[in-house]
């Protein structure tokens, strides 16, 4: 995952815990649910992130163990 998605996704989180905060704390049920439903978008496009990370260490891994049983 680059850092800039990183960013992105740490900064999407926490506007939605203050939506979330701000929400609740004024009795604006619509606010709030706006920013639970950022941190949930937040938290999906994390985990996506790694899901592409994990598929590239996979494939690294494989690339690796090519080369060394053909001897490159």
């Amino acid at each position: 995952m680059g850092n800039r998605d990183k960013v992105s996704n740490k900064v999407q989180d926490l506007k939605g815990k203050g939506k979330e905060a701000v929400g609740s704390a004024t009795g604006n049920h619509e606010l709030e649910a706006r920013g639970k439903a950022d941190q949930a978008k937040a938290g999906l496009k994390d985990a996506g992130e790694k899901v592409k990370d994990a598929g590239d260490k996979v494939k690294d891994a494989a690339s690796d163990a090519k080369d060394a049983v053909t001897g490159r």
